[in-house]
């Protein structure tokens, strides 16, 4: 950690019926976890699946953290990454005045995004 705040990430994805579909959130936060980086660590839906953002921020700092960072687990910086979370975010910050709220960029077209499609397409081939 950078500084000595205690810092929580909440990581938020959009959420589904499927079951399957949100476990990739789960072991994302289990995989975040065992490289011991942030103390606190918790995972929320947008909508269709438990738990909501707000019941995720509420876990952040029921466990002690004086920072969190919101990650949206998004491709696209659509409606809901431009301006849902910010709303979530811009609530909390009044709603927990003693933590700090900072949503983080989207995955989006980071550089790395290029080595996780040429890996998919290297995969396909090899099928």
């Amino acid at each position: 950690m950078s500084d000595a705040r205690r810092k929580a990430v909440l990581l938020i994805a959009h959420g589904s019926r499927r079951a399957a579909a949100n476990q990739d959130l789960v072991r994302l936060a289990e995989m975040l976890r065992e490289r011991s980086v942030f103390p606190i660590i918790e995972i929320a839906y947008l909508e269709l699946a438990e738990p909501t953002i707000p019941e995720g921020a509420e876990r952040c700092v029921a466990a002690g953290a004086e920072e969190v960072l919101m990650l949206p687990y998004f491709l696209s910086a659509g409606v809901h990454v431009q301006n849902d979370l910010e709303e979530h975010r811009s609530e909390f910050t009044t709603q927990f005045p003693g933590t700090e709220f900072k949503l983080c960029g989207h995955l989006g077209l980071h550089p790395l995004m290029l080595e996780i499609v040429l890996a998919r397409l290297r995969e396909a081939d090899e099928v």
